[in-house]
């Protein structure tokens, strides 16, 4: 009778559940966006458990969280070193890590996922963490693709689900996307906001829609920058050139995808088309699926529209 009345309590609205202040929080994924939430999120004074399948991957993002905490004391604490050492040791003290993230939702506020781009896995994964996380808590994705409505329509907590899409490297990019669904109540919302600010972020408000703001321009962005490649209308060089001198940006449109990945860019484009196909602004590109057929997918793998030593 307990658990059935534990159920139903995860099943009320938010409204039940007024004003969280995220404190604890629990990141699922530690590759490089699930290391540098963690990061951002202790160095602010949360405290953070990340959660990845082994203690390999978690040793490793732990030890890179440390790296870079080093790397900016050096400029932050130069004149005091013994500071800068307190600094990264106090904030290391605000990571815990685990293999068991049923365990670890247990006592977070937020629970927040940066895995991989692949909706049956999300919500697979929110699904299970659902049956056993307080009622009180909150359901983010890190998703720069997938729709919000998508991933958390395999959980009871469809108000206290949203997205929180943080930008690479997250120590550094100012940004958040804070997206809201049609079921996400004001006040989860409000505490996600809160959170991003929280964390020395600058959050703006999105609806769930195909890219949220920053993606929905970019990727199309580059595809109309490759198809005018494509019809011979100018050199990748020339338009990359162009793009810098011209409109200021910090690179071209082909850096730009070499930068983000050629196989990511492909993916969400593919995604949106599939959900659109009469949108032009979907269309698939024939030079973008051949490079990444070849695994030239840009820096990463040495090779993309650019060659990288």
């Amino acid at each position: 009778m307990a658990f059935v009345s534990q159920q139903i309590c995860r099943g009320f609205s938010s409204s039940a559940v007024r004003n969280v202040v995220i404190k604890n929080v629990t990141i699922i994924g530690g590759g490089q966006m699930g290391a540098g939430i963690a990061q951002v999120a202790a160095s602010t004074g949360h405290s953070v458990t990340l959660v990845d399948t082994n203690d390999d991957i978690l040793q490793k993002a732990v030890k890179g969280i440390e790296g870079r905490l080093k790397r900016v004391v050096k400029k932050k604490f130069a004149d005091k070193p013994e500071a800068g050492e307190e600094f990264v040791q106090k904030v290391l003290q605000n990571v815990s890590t685990s293999t068991d993230a049923a365990s670890a939702a247990q006592s977070s506020d937020l629970v927040l996922e940066a895995i991989v781009e692949n909706l049956k896995i999300k919500q697979d994964l929110f699904g299970q963490l659902d049956k056993v996380a307080p009622a009180h808590t909150i359901f983010a994705s890190n998703t720069s693709s997938l729709p919000i409505t998508d991933i958390a329509s395999s959980t009871n907590r469809l108000d206290r689900f949203g997205g929180l899409h943080f930008f690479n490297p997250v120590p550094v990019m100012k940004l958040v996307e804070v997206i809201g669904t049609s079921a996400t109540s004001q006040d989860t919302f409000d505490s996600l906001l809160n959170f991003s600010k929280k964390l020395g972020k600058t959050p703006v408000s999105c609806k769930d829609t195909p890219g949220f703001i920053v993606n929905r321009l970019l990727v199309p962005y580059m595809l109309e920058a490759i198809r005018l490649h494509e019809r011979g209308h100018g050199s990748k060089e020339d338009i990359d050139i162009a793009m810098k001198l011209g409109a200021g940006y910090p690179m071209g449109p082909f850096e730009l995808g070499d930068y983000v990945g050629l196989d990511t860019v492909k993916f969400i484009i593919d995604g949106w088309s599939a959900a659109d196909p009469s949108n032009p602004l979907f269309a698939p590109s024939e030079m973008l699926n051949k490079l990444v057929a070849e695994g030239k997918y840009g820096k990463k793998s040495g090779e993309g529209f650019y060659k990288y030593k």
